[in-house]
Order: C-alpha cells, then sequence, then structure tokens
C-alpha cells in the first residue's frame, strides 16, 4: 500500500473569514498558510483564489502570484480549482494559464447546494486538452457516480493522461452522500493504479477521509472541507486540520508521502512542481 498523499484545501468557493477567521483571506495569507500546511504533512496545496482585499476570484494575475508567493515559502505542490460557482466557465478556464502542477477538472455540470457548477462538455474537454498542453496534471473530482463515467470517456478520447489522480466529493448538497458503499464502488471501477483520494465536507468529512485512508487511499483536509476540529469547535487554522489527519494516518500505521514521492508517482512535470 502506498504512502497516503495529503492534501490541504486551505480556501474554498463558499466560506470566508466572516465563517472562520482562521482561513486564509489574501494572496500573503495563503502563501503563509501552505507553508504551515506542507510542514504539518501535506504534499499538495489545494487553492481556490483570493484577492489582496479578500475577494474570491479568478484574475489570472492574482493566479500567478499566488502560485508564485507559495513557491517562495515551501515545496508543496501547487493545485489550482478551477471551480467556482460565481465565475463563468471561459475565465475558470485560464487558472492553468499560471501553470501550477495541479488543476481541478470538473467532468460534469451539476446542482451545488443552492447554485450550479457549471462544467460545459465541449469547453471542459478544451480545457483538458490545454492542461496536456501545459503539462498541468488534472485533479478530476468526481461529485457523482456519472462523473467518474464521464471521466473514463475522457480517458478514452485521449484527454486525460494516466496516471489519473481523482478525487471522490461526498457530502456535497446535488451530489452523493458520504458513503463507504459508495466509496466501494468507485474505487472498484477505477482503471489499474489511479491514485486516488476522499474529498467529504461538513459532517462527512472525518468518518470519510478516515475510511478512505484505510481503504489505501489518500485523503484532504482544510477549511474547504471542514471549518470545525469537533462538532462546536472551530478550527484554528489549515495547519491544525492537517496535523489532525497525519495524525490518523500514522494511527493507521501509515507515513504521509513527501513531495518527491508524489510527483513521481503522479508523474508531475518537474519544470511546474517550483
Amino acid at each position: 500500500m502506498p504512502n497516503p498523499i495529503i492534501t490541504a484545501a486551505l480556501t474554498g468557493p463558499v466560506a470566508t473569514k466572516a465563517d472562520n477567521p482562521g482561513m486564509p483571506g489574501t494572496v500573503a495569507e495563503i502563501a503563509a498558510d501552505a507553508k504551515a500546511a506542507y510542514d504539518a504533512g501535506a504534499a499538495v496545496i489545494h487553492i481556490h483564489l483570493r484577492d489582496d482585499e479578500g475577494s474570491m476570484t479568478v484574475d489570472l494575475d492574482v493566479a500567478r502570484r499566488t502560485v508564485e508567493a507559495v513557491r517562495a515559502v515551501c515545496p508543496g505542490i501547487v493545485q489550482l480549482s478551477t471551480g467556482g460557482l460565481a465565475f463563468t466557465y471561459e475565465d475558470r478556464m485560464r487558472m492553468v494559464e499560471a501553470k501550477p502542477a495541479m488543476a481541478t477538472l470538473n467532468p460534469c455540470t451539476m446542482t451545488f447546494g443552492a447554485a450550479e457548477f457549471r462544467n460545459p462538455p465541449k469547453q471542459m474537454m478544451e480545457l483538458a486538452a490545454r492542461m496536456i498542453e501545459l503539462g498541468v496534471k488534472p485533479e478530476v473530482e468526481v461529485y457523482d457516480t456519472g462523473h467518474l463515467e464521464m471521466m473514463l470517456y475522457l480517458v478514452h478520447k485521449g484527454l486525460l493522461v494516466e496516471p489519473l489522480q481523482v478525487s471522490f466529493v461526498m457530502g456535497v448538497r446535488g451530489g452523493m452522500k458520504g458513503d463507504p458503499t459508495l466509496l466501494a464502488y468507485l474505487v472498484r471501477e477505477l482503471p489499474e493504479g489511479t491514485s486516488w483520494q476522499v474529498i467529504a465536507v461538513a459532517k462527512a468529512n472525518l468518518p470519510m477521509t478516515t475510511i478512505g485512508l484505510a481503504m489505501g487511499g489518500n485523503a484532504r483536509t482544510g477549511m474547504e472541507d471542514t471549518l470545525t476540529l469537533e462538532k462546536g469547535v472551530p478550527a484554528a487554522s489549515n495547519a491544525q486540520l492537517v496535523e489532525r489527519l497525519v495524525r490518523i494516518a500514522r494511527s493507521l500505521q501509515q507515513e504521509p508521502a513527501g513531495v518527491a514521492e508524489v510527483v513521481e508517482r503522479l508523474k508531475l512535470s518537474a519544470e511546474l512542481v517550483g
């Protein structure tokens, strides 16, 4: 069983500092938080952008500055989100032009709580092709079982290159619930050699990430996924959430993977790692 890859999701498309003051809210704060999360055991740093006023953004200049700022303070692997509920898909696609080592690829449009998470097929495939051109590794986010079928179609069309990195997102209203039986089915359907992780939000976060680790998968934590350390206790920082997940991994006799191991396993572009 390979060492688990721990990802820290520092921000998100919904919550802000108003929901938890420990969440970073500027480029400089994201960089500092990335270093703290890396020092706590996270090899991958997942980022939804914030501008210098703390607002959510998909501004390409902010994306470039954020990638550079994180690379300047730690060797953690930068993974930019191409998601976001308030932005056009065309603007979201531009995030890969900042040349992070990794970026998200969402295969399907879906209901996301009270919003619509748009991922039009034609543009989504154009984004997948552009990521291949740039050497940016997709992190394919599967929110429901049908999304897995679309991902396998992209593999068939040559728009995803193995080894794959897949995230099963559980607990979002409009997607699949946090259910171990669903997770077992999804893992069974993956191509051999696929690297996968559980992203579980809100109350599904701790049990499903733990189950994913026990099944031999990777895991993600951070304030994008949960704002609390336990019921009624706000998390003080992203690093605190990473430390908790690392403790869980070690209790399962698993040591979190380092950056060099992740680069080799996922075949990341050495030029884009930092």
